[in-house]
């Protein structure tokens, strides 16, 4: 049987926490409706979908690299890593492997990168959904820790709030010491 596995990442642009990818090899007896570009959905439809997805897939499996890996391999090599580790989880060797973007991970099947394939690919949609669940669980999880950054509603990013609390509280351990806006703020 032809396994078309699609791979995406997420936390590529946050400040903070591990960047996340999913490899997904979906049933093609199985349709799953609504499948999208995470980016594209609301939170309760990733969630919705992200269950029928674990269900209904032949394999997926989620990976991450971690802010130290971040800070010493940078965020494009953190981005690969999680990827191969992804596909390397996977209960069932894919025939081909399709990634959303311009960069390829490197891994031991045929592989090929996608511009904006998740929106054109179901496989690649569907990892890019458990990545952004993943790691949305994760920058929750990471909020009951640090709850003076807000991360339940800004998930790490850099906007106007994290940046204030940053300011106010300084960095600590989750945020990524490579990344210009907290290299700026260590070195104030």
């Amino acid at each position: 049987m032809h396994l078309v596995c699609g791979v995406d990442e997420a936390g590529r642009g946050p400040l903070a926490g591990p960047v996340y990818a999913a490899a997904v090899i979906l049933d093609p007896a199985t349709h799953i409706a609504g499948l999208a570009d995470s980016k594209q959905l609301s939170a309760s439809r990733r969630e919705e979908l992200a269950g029928q997805i674990r269900r209904h897939a032949l394999a997926w499996a989620i990976a991450s690299a971690s802010v130290a890996e971040i800070d010493a391999i940078n965020i494009l090599q953190a981005t690969l890593l999680a990827m191969r580790r992804a596909v390397e989880q996977l209960s069932l060797t894919p025939s081909v492997v399709l990634v959303d973007g311009k960069q390829c991970p490197m891994i031991a099947y045929p592989v090929e990168a996608i511009v904006r394939g998740d929106s054109k690919i179901p496989a690649i949609s569907a990892a890019s959904i458990l990545a952004k669940t993943a790691r949305d669980a994760e920058m929750l999880r990471l909020h009951r820790l640090y709850p003076v950054y807000g991360l339940d509603r800004h998930k790490g990013y850099p906007t106007a709030a994290h940046l204030a609390a940053l300011e106010r509280h300084g960095v600590c351990e989750i945020h990524r010491r490579s990344y210009a806006p907290i290299r700026k703020l260590l070195h104030a």
